[in-house]
């Protein structure tokens, strides 16, 4: 009777270390989802990168190995030195999250290690970005960052004529000024530059109001977990809704979105589907040129 009592207890406990794992289902394909959306890399890296990342949608198998997001760590590692020092700041931390996605998935609750890796992730990137903006560099508190990348960076062209009501031709003549002259020349008599009270009412807006949401949620994330984490979910959602609507890093909101699913761990299902809501928002932020939409019909 001994024995036949004891096997059904050491069958639950794999059982339940799958079923852990397959908690986890959602945001590693989202992962591979992302991967697969924004491809990257050299040539020789590139293809690895693609063949994982589809055959991690297809079988659930190499979704659960360690080695197959090792193994994607790396490749992302061989990019990141491929293009040294002039990538992305989010392939970095991309890297760093297939790590974690290895390192997580041979453990007992592997659930439970990768939400809080998630956690550890998020709080130091935001930390680092507001201490990057708010202490490092003077050009961003006094707004001329945003003042000039929305005259400059045609991605912003679109907010810059919706938002910021300039006309097509003042943004052209703007990003004309905006030209360095070679060899560090000066113009006797610069051109004007135009900038409109909404266009700098946008720019500072993108100053502070970024800041001020990446400080809340730098603090939210490295504070110890409490019963209101919900906070940290909410902050981290109305972060990428309005950030991605105008920053054209889709790829930077993807990945946070499914490090913030992960950080969800066991709650609830509305959250989580929240995520997966607002992961397809930011697809469509980056495919649709809504702002250009919005300029058309307002004539």
């Amino acid at each position: 009777m001994r024995v036949a009592h004891s096997s059904p207890v050491s069958e639950r406990a794999p059982s339940s270390i799958r079923g852990s794992v397959e908690g986890l289902g959602t945001p590693l394909r989202l992962t591979a989802i992302a991967l697969l959306l924004r491809p990257g890399g050299p040539w020789f890296a590139r293809p690895g990168i693609l063949a994982i990342a589809v055959i991690v949608l297809l079988s659930p198998r190499v979704l659960r190995a360690p080695a197959t997001w090792g193994t994607l760590a790396v490749l992302i590692v061989i990019r990141l030195a491929d293009d040294w020092p002039l990538s992305d700041n989010h392939i970095y931390l991309l890297a760093y999250w297939c790590l974690a996605i290895a390192l997580a998935l041979p453990q007992q609750d592997p659930q439970q290690v990768l939400s809080r890796s998630s956690r550890w992730l998020l709080g130091l990137a935001f930390t680092f970005a507001v201490l990057w903006k708010a202490v490092l560099s003077p050009d961003f508190l006094d707004g001329r960052f945003f003042r000039v990348t929305l005259l400059t960076d045609p991605r912003f062209s679109d907010a810059a004529l919706l938002i910021g009501r300039l006309t097509p031709d003042q943004l052209a003549n703007n990003q004309k000024a905006l030209e360095p002259l070679p060899g560090g020349a000066q113009l006797l008599t610069p051109p004007e530059i135009v900038e409109t009270p909404q266009l700098r009412r946008l720019a500072a807006m993108a100053t502070w109001g970024g800041l001020l949401l990446e400080s809340a949620l730098a603090v939210a994330l490295l504070l110890p977990p409490q019963r209101r984490a919900i906070v940290r979910h909410v902050l981290l959602l109305t972060f990428c809704l309005v950030t991605y609507a105008l920053a054209p890093v889709a790829g930077f909101g993807w990945l946070l979105l499914v490090m913030g699913l992960a950080l969800s761990g066991r709650d609830s299902l509305a959250l989580r589907r929240v995520y997966v809501a607002v992961f397809i928002a930011v697809l469509f932020y980056s495919e649709v040129p809504w702002a250009a939409l919005m300029r058309g019909a307002g004539g």
